[in-house]
């Protein structure tokens, strides 16, 4: 079906993200407003329905009006479930888990604007996806000057599609994004669109002094921060987390949910004791994230028992070590178990944030070596994490 135009809706899209405080700049304004994003969205989008079952939108069986609408629509489109599926290869709806996506437009041209980027400049995108944020980029900076990489062959050859049809020939890369792209190398920018546990080397080593690396860091689904660093003469590379932000995890960081029976995962406990803090907080944005600090390879496991009781884990599978939460009338007891006591520490750090006050995430401060990865709140000894790269 023939596919209205859409400049109406990209000034209305530039509207909505300068209300938003997203857009903040005329350069980027005029990207957003020459950038046609339904080409980025083909062969189609995975909308959620009812039953956690995925309706396929294709653009071809879709009125043009409501194709671009929905092109325009303020929100995250799964483009790819399970690795391999796209909308165009089932016309029923589906179950599976997003795997690649069009991530929404204030989150985009937020970033793209937290990145400080400089007609002339170049920047490394890791992971292209759809391609849309690679093409704003190429408006701006002009095409050669944009080197965006992608894991997956089939998104990569996708996006690489639709940025020849909005006619930029830019440098796609198909491969692992956390290797980077030293072939080009070295950046003024680097920006990632998806969440890595915490930010590689590489990309420091491939940024050139007072370039600057913005990207989510974090394991879990949520608690997951902005980073923005900038490099050092040195080699190292210092900033803070700049607030929140979700993304997909990299493919080969994402951790694989944990199967098999909790009860032989908890079966042998050293210690049991009252939480002197809820566990209920993990739930929450910045005690997660902060949980990740304190106990990095932890996972957050909710469960129910035969009676319909919430119970709630944490694991650590590499150090063969869990903390096993139940309610009680008095509050919460934690069963640990394994090499590692994970509650301690994580109530320790939780605790030090209470006292201090609740900070956001945004007071969070990072320095990263080729050794080690710092994080810090203020002065208090007990807010500050070193973790280790190898």
């Amino acid at each position: 079906m023939p596919v209205p135009d859409s400049a109406p809706h990209r000034r209305a899209l530039a509207d909505r993200l300068e209300v938003a405080g997203a857009l903040r700049s005329p350069e980027w304004r005029a990207a957003v407003e020459a950038v046609p994003r339904e080409l980025f969205l083909n062969p189609g989008v995975f909308l959620p329905v009812d039953g956690g079952h995925w309706r396929p939108v294709t653009a071809l069986g879709t009125d043009g009006e409501e194709w671009v609408r929905l092109a325009y629509s303020d929100q995250s489109l799964a483009t790819q479930l399970d690795g391999h599926l796209t909308a165009d290869q089932t016309a029923e709806p589906v179950t599976g888990v997003p795997t690649s996506s069009s991530t929404t437009p204030v989150t985009v041209v937020g970033m793209i604007e937290d990145l400080e980027l400089n007609r002339g400049q170049t920047v490394l995108e890791i992971g292209t996806g759809t391609g849309y944020s690679t093409a704003l980029m190429c408006h701006r900076l002009g095409e050669d000057n944009v080197t965006t990489i992608e894991v997956d062959p089939q998104v990569a050859a996708r996006a690489d599609a639709a940025l020849e049809e909005a006619g930029f020939s830019t440098w796609t890369v198909t491969g692992d994004g956390l290797l980077g792209h030293p072939h080009r190398a070295p950046y003024d920018r680097v920006i990632a669109t998806c969440a890595v546990r915490r930010i590689p080397y590489t990309w420091v080593r491939q940024t050139k002094p007072g370039g600057i690396i913005l990207a989510t860091v974090g394991s879990w689904p949520y608690g997951t921060g902005l980073a923005k660093v900038t490099v050092n003469a040195d080699g190292t590379a210092e900033g803070r987390i700049i607030g929140r932000s979700s993304f997909m995890q990299a493919r080969s960081q994402a951790a694989a949910p944990l199967a098999g029976d909790l009860s032989a995962r908890t079966a042998y406990a050293d210690t049991e004791r009252s939480a002197k803090v809820s566990p209920r907080l993990l739930e929450e944005w910045m005690p997660a994230f902060l949980t990740q600090l304190a106990a990095p390879g932890a996972q957050f496991v909710r469960a129910v028992d035969s009676t319909g009781s919430l119970l709630l884990y944490l694991f650590d599978a590499e150090r063969e070590s869990f903390a096993a939460f139940t309610a009680g009338s008095s509050g919460w007891t934690v069963r640990q178990g394994g090499p590692v006591a994970l509650w301690d520490m994580i109530e320790q750090t939780l605790t030090a944030w209470r006292d201090a006050g609740h900070p956001d995430i945004d007071t969070v401060r990072v320095h990263i070596s080729n050794r080690t990865h710092t994080y810090w709140i203020g002065d208090e000894p007990l807010m500050k994490w070193e973790l280790q790269v190898a």
